[in-house]
C-alpha cells in the first residue's frame, strides 16, 4: 500500500485552487482552476495535496451533498524558515490564524485557514536548525 496524496473536498473549487497555487504556492500536476479535481505538490518531498469538487463526489457518494461544519482537515507543511515562510506567505495575502510561535523545544508553527476552512499549519523544526550550526529561536 502506497499513500499518493490527500484530497480535499471542496466547494468552491477555483477559490480553493487558486489559494494553494498562488498564496501557498504548490505547484499544480496540471492547469485546472475550474475543477472539478487537481493535484498539487510543494518544489521538495512526494507528497501531494489533491483537490475534488464536492458537487461531484456527491454524485457519487450521496452523503457528501451536506456541507461539513467546522475544521475538516489539519494539512501541515514543513519550511525551512517559518518566519519568512510567513512574510511571503502574507504578502500573498494569506491571513493567519496564529502567527509565528513555538510549539514545545522542538518545533515553531503558524497557522492559517483555507477558503473552505481546513487549517493549514506551516512547521519548522528547530532540531534541524541546531544541527547546522543554528541557535533555535
Amino acid at each position: 500500500m502506497e499513500l499518493t496524496q490527500i484530497r480535499l473536498l471542496v466547494s468552491d473549487f477555483p477559490a480553493a485552487y487558486r489559494f494553494y497555487r498562488d498564496v501557498l504556492g504548490l505547484k499544480p500536476q496540471f492547469e485546472a482552476e475550474s475543477g472539478p479535481y487537481a493535484k498539487l505538490s510543494p518544489d521538495t518531498g512526494h507528497a501531494a495535496i489533491a483537490l475534488q469538487d464536492r458537487a461531484q463526489m456527491a454524485d457519487v457518494l450521496e452523503r457528501l451533498g451536506a456541507e461539513p461544519e467546522g475544521c475538516r482537515a489539519l494539512v501541515v507543511l514543513r519550511v525551512d524558515d517559518l518566519d519568512a515562510a510567513h512574510a511571503e506567505l502574507t504578502s500573498r495575502g494569506a491571513e493567519f490564524t496564529r502567527g509565528p510561535g513555538p510549539m514545545g523545544d522542538r518545533i515553531r508553527v503558524a497557522y492559517l485557514e483555507d477558503p473552505e476552512g481546513n487549517l493549514i499549519e506551516l512547521q519548522e523544526w528547530l532540531a534541524l536548525r541546531e544541527q547546522a550550526g543554528d541557535a533555535p529561536a
